[in-house]
């Protein structure tokens, strides 16, 4: 289920998402089920919902970006930290976690940049509502430029948007520079 989200097209994973959160939904099912209370989520909640959806989505990719940096830890380095008397916190933090940590570094920043880019998923989930309650600035910048037709604002929004990424981009690239052995 976890992969599944992340091969999916993003539009059916919206759509997953959105009938999973809906009024009538998985998770109300699974709640009356259990004699809990079953709100509408994507109008009481809606961010809370995209969030858990957007985590659900981006999981599979950081799992294997982790898989892949814990492969490449030499098993005689942390055999050796084993044999020192090291506890697995402390090879974990002293030794896996440093050596992982350029992996560490790009994920954050892919899951960012990728994080302030999501529109299908809050489009299909919510359409920024209720009450513009869910919209983040690719969504403003789409309702602007072409629900409202200001073109000029709409594309300020996303000039806006390419800055943050930016900002964030420069931020992690400096911190990769620091994170490399």
């Amino acid at each position: 289920a976890v992969v599944a989200a992340w091969v999916l097209p993003e539009i059916v994973a919206a759509f997953a998402a959105y009938a999973y959160f809906s009024r009538d939904g998985t998770l109300n099912q699974l709640l009356g089920g259990l004699g809990f209370g079953q709100p509408d989520w994507l109008y009481s909640f809606p961010m809370a919902a995209i969030m858990l959806a957007n985590i659900w989505r981006g999981t599979a990719f950081s799992m294997l970006v982790y898989r892949a940096a814990l492969d490449e830890v030499p098993g005689e380095v942390t055999e050796a930290a084993l044999m020192d008397g090291a506890t697995g916190w402390q090879r974990l933090a002293f030794i896996t976690i440093p050596m992982i940590r350029p992996s560490i570094a790009t994920n954050l920043m892919l899951i960012t940049l990728q994080t302030l880019a999501v529109f299908t998923l809050i489009w299909v989930m919510t359409a920024g509502g209720p009450a513009n309650a869910s919209t983040t600035l690719p969504v403003l910048a789409y309702q602007e430029a072409f629900k409202f037709g200001d073109i000029g604002y709409g594309t300020a929004v996303a000039s806006v948007l390419i800055l943050i990424g930016l900002v964030f981009g420069a931020a992690y690239i400096r911190l990769l520079r620091e994170a490399k052995p």
